[in-house]
């Protein structure tokens, strides 16, 4: 019996069949963003406020199950997308591996909302990293890069640069393009942009689009590609962003909200230029404004 079906019968027996019976969509959802739910819309104007039933496109979300080697490693909080994406993402910027090379196997069960890893001989994941679960809003909460992995955390070494004006243009462009976003609501949107290469995701949760990004870099073969890109976000610059930022090798985040400071620190540190609040009428630069050209 080969590791990946034994990791799904262990997955099952683990689940309440009679649960599973009872609430199939819970378990058997088919690959979507949203669901059309019946709702009350309240309108008020001057002569008071009046509510109608209505359907409306509510954001859906599953939670993913990534197994590694015959256990599970974490569980996360995601859109029904570019899961195999996602746990590669995930493993490549916890420092688990190191390219698409380090995975002997990986699918993505629907049944099971699991993606099922087996990594080539030698790679290792630490105990210590299993068993978590993310959500959809704050993530993991780090604020430091683990000593024990700092060697593939380096600084970002990159002679890219870009003028402001690009920058705010390319930024109100990517606003213009969260389709999602714009349709539905109730998701982050982050867009990777080098001359060659383009990808935008969005996900309820930041960290989900940065892993899902990393996972598409490491199937396509375009890991390369990080050192020359820059990278706009829709939501706020936490710890954690900046550390997948800085194992990804990126040279330029742009957001249109604000970092916090243990970010700013990190992108200082690690040589990363670090725009906030960026808009058509300007925006701050919070580290290694060098490859900004005004």
């Amino acid at each position: 019996m080969d590791i990946a079906f034994r990791a799904c019968i262990n997955f099952l027996l683990v689940l309440n069949i009679s649960e599973i019976l009872q609430d199939k969509e819970k378990y058997f959802l088919k690959e979507t963003v949203f669901e059309e739910l019946n709702v009350g819309e309240i309108t008020c104007d001057k002569d008071g406020c009046r509510v109608r039933d209505i359907s409306k496109k509510v954001i859906a979300e599953i939670s993913l199950k990534v197994i590694v080697n015959g256990a599970e490693l974490v569980s996360v909080l995601c859109l029904n997308q570019y899961q195999e994406e996602l746990a590669l993402g995930f493993l490549y910027n916890e420092g688990v591996i190191n390219s698409f090379a380090d995975i002997e196997n990986i699918s993505f069960h629907d049944k099971l909302l699991a993606v099922i890893i087996n990594l080539k001989p030698g790679v290792i994941v630490d105990r210590q990293e299993s068993l978590r679960s993310i959500t959809s809003g704050c993530g993991k909460c780090y604020t430091y890069i683990n000593p024990l992995k700092q060697s593939r955390f380096q600084a970002v070494e990159s002679n890219a640069t870009y003028s402001i004006s690009t920058i705010r243009e390319m930024m109100s462009n990517f606003v213009s393009r969260s389709e999602i976003y714009i349709d539905i609501g109730g998701v982050h949107s982050v867009l990777l942009h080098t001359a060659a290469y383009e990808i935008l995701i969005e996900d309820i949760g930041r960290h989900n689009c940065f892993d899902k990004i990393t996972g598409l870099m490491l199937k396509n073969d375009k890991q390369d590609l990080f050192n020359q890109a820059v990278v706009f976000v829709s939501g706020r610059i936490s710890s954690e962003i900046m550390t997948k930022i800085i194992r990804m090798g990126v040279p330029v985040l742009v957001s249109k909200s604000t970092p916090t400071t243990a970010a700013v620190k990190l992108a200082q540190q690690h040589n990363v230029t670090l725009l906030g609040y960026v808009r058509q009428n300007g925006g701050y630069i919070y580290s290694c404004p060098e490859r900004i050209i005004i």
